[in-house]
Formats: structure tokens, C-alpha cells, sequence
């Protein structure tokens, strides 16, 4: 991919869309074509002072330390809150002069877009052994829609090899809440940024709040790009209580692991070949990939499609035991 003009990509989650190509689908509608947790954390509603005022500062800077804690950042200093991950990966490419960027896929297609927006040269690889002499690598560990996770050990290697030809590398950690051992935090190199999102383990993705964790300087030029009350007071709030609820992330943990493992069992049935995952999402292959997906379509269950991978679909976990009957019936026609 090069700079010039930038065609939009689908994402999970459109509804509308999925509304207009199925009319007759059964309702309500079931997601599970993003990979949010279905079982959002129970919060409770913020105190009205948090809709009404601006965000106070003393309150970003508690977020900040929820989320050094929870993630193992060594400061508040090193977190940068944001409206969401994809805030900072549209922002991200205005702090590097024009140069050679790699986006290890195939991945969240956001992250190649945004560089080629602002003018870099961006090319896919495979494998973070194939960069060459990029300046800028783009990691999503654990993968989407793969799953697939490169060991921190590895990408503090190539972090080093960046940081020698004053590179950058990112990681886009968004699904490792419950593979904290892909994250690369605790380790942070000089020229890295992590980025992680509450939407994904904490099913919370309309509430739109994301980090960058990086070193002091690098974190301090982001936050001048995001700006100041870039969070809603309500999402301050909100998020500070999810990440620090450390029994509630252990919990479900658990739940979500047995419910893969159910899911797993429902796909292998119609002769799916299971190739990746998180504990948020399946990634599957099937020779009638197409005629399942438009089969769920019509039943009213939307999961991801991959225009570039025809056989493969991507499905997330149903949230109740209604949703996981329908799944199973529709898959059963």
C-alpha cells in the first residue's frame, strides 16, 4: 500500500449494513462479528457531576493509574489516555517523518491505512524477520483476526534493531487482557508504543477509551496530539472501576475459556477447521464459508467476513443461552 487515495474498509460490527443485505432476518440481530467480550463489565452509572462538568484532571490522572497498574506500566507518565485505540492509530503517523513502514498481516487493516494516509510508504509482511530496513513496524499481538502471538523476547530484538535507525515499533496489544504474557510492557523499549483498548476484554467498546503506553518523551508528544479532555468524564469513571477489578478480569477469564471451548465444539460439527483465535473470537476455514456466513445472515446472526480470505470467517462468543441456541440451529440447517 502507498500514499495517495485511501479506500474505506469494512469492519465487524455494522448492523446497518447487515440490516439492509438480510431484511427478512430474524431478530433482534446477534453480533458476533467483532470480537467484543459479550459480557460487558457491570459498572455502575457515573455520579451526574461526570456528565455535567469538563473532565477533571485529577480524574484522567486515576485512569492513567488504573491503567499503569493493570497493564504493568512502570508510571502514570508513560500512559496516554485516549477516545479509543483507533484515536491513536490515526494520530500515531504524524509524530514520524514520511519513511518505510511494515504492518505485520494480515491484521487489523486500520493500521496500514492510517500510515498511508499521512504520506508513509507501507508495505505487509508475514513475519517481523522480513521487515528489512523499515523504519516503522506495526505488531498486532495477540493477532486479529489470527490470534497468532510473537513472543516479547522477539519483539524486544526488533525494537532494538529500530531504535538504531531511530525507528519506531508498535504494538497493538488491544486482545492481550487475557494473554498477559504476549505483552510487552513491563519490558517497554525506548522507541515503542503499546497500545491497548477497555472495548475488547471488558465489553465496553461504545465507551470509547484506549492507551498508548510509551516512554515519557514519545507519551508527552502524543498526549499534545490528542489534546486535552480527550475522554469523556463518564469513561473516566467508568474505566478507572474496570481495571481495577482484577476478580471480575480473572472470572472471566474463566467463563470465557469454557465458552470457547463450546463454541469450538459448534464449528468443528459443520466441518469448520479452526486456525485461530483469541478468547474473544474463532477464526475458521471452510470451503462454504460464504454459504454459512449468508446462511447466519438470514437467521439474523452477523459474523466477519475477509474479502482476501473467502473461506475464512470469523466468529465471536454469543452472550446468552438464547444466542448460543440460534447459533447452533442456524448452523444445523
Amino acid at each position: 500500500m502507498t500514499a495517495g487515495r485511501i479506500e474505506p474498509v469494512d469492519h465487524g460490527g455494522d448492523l446497518d449494513a447487515a440490516r439492509r443485505r438480510y431484511p427478512g432476518a430474524q431478530l433482534p440481530w446477534i453480533d458476533l462479528s467483532t470480537g467484543i467480550n459479550p459480557h460487558p463489565y457491570p459498572f455502575t452509572m457515573p455520579p451526574m457531576e461526570a456528565w455535567t462538568q469538563l473532565p477533571q484532571r485529577s480524574a484522567e490522572l486515576a485512569l492513567r493509574q488504573a491503567a499503569a497498574d493493570r497493564y504493568g506500566a512502570t508510571s502514570t507518565e508513560t500512559v496516554v489516555t485516549a477516545p479509543g485505540s483507533q484515536a491513536l492509530i490515526q494520530v500515531l503517523p504524524r509524530l514520524i517523518d514520511p519513511a518505510d513502514v511494515v504492518v505485520i498481516a494480515p491484521t487489523y487493516a486500520e493500521h496500514a491505512i492510517a500510515w498511508a494516509r499521512c504520506g508513509h510508504r507501507v508495505g505487509e509482511r508475514a513475519a517481523i524477520d522480513d521487515v528489512g530496513a523499515a523504519r516503522v513496524v506495526v505488531v498486532v499481538n495477540p493477532n486479529n483476526p489470527t490470534g497468532a502471538i510473537v513472543s516479547p523476547d522477539a519483539l524486544c530484538e526488533l525494537a532494538s534493531a529500530l531504535e538504531a535507525r531511530r525507528g519506531l515499533l508498535v504494538v497493538d496489544e488491544a486482545f492481550a487482557d487475557f494473554a498477559p504474557e504476549a505483552s510487552i510492557v513491563s519490558r517497554l523499549p525506548e522507541r515503542c508504543v503499546v497500545l491497548r483498548s477497555l472495548g475488547k476484554a471488558y465489553g465496553l467498546g461504545g465507551v470509547r477509551v484506549g492507551f498508548a503506553i510509551a516512554q515519557p518523551s514519545l507519551a508527552e508528544k502524543l498526549r499534545a496530539e490528542i489534546g486535552p479532555w480527550a475522554v469523556s468524564g463518564p469513561a473516566l469513571t467508568i474505566g478507572r472501576a474496570a481495571l481495577a477489578d482484577a476478580g471480575w478480569l480473572s472470572a472471566e477469564k474463566a467463563r470465557l475459556t469454557e465458552n470457547c471451548q463450546r463454541l469450538d465444539g459448534m464449528l468443528k460439527a459443520i466441518g469448520s477447521t479452526i486456525i485461530g483465535g483469541t478468547h474473544l473470537f474463532r477464526l475458521v476455514r471452510h470451503e462454504a464459508a460464504t454459504v454459512i456466513a449468508d446462511r447466519l445472515g438470514r437467521n439474523g446472526i452477523l459474523v466477519r467476513r475477509f474479502a482476501a480470505q473467502p473461506a475464512w470467517l470469523r466468529f465471536g462468543l454469543p452472550g446468552s443461552e438464547d444466542a448460543w441456541k440460534r447459533l447452533s440451529n442456524a448452523l444445523r440447517e
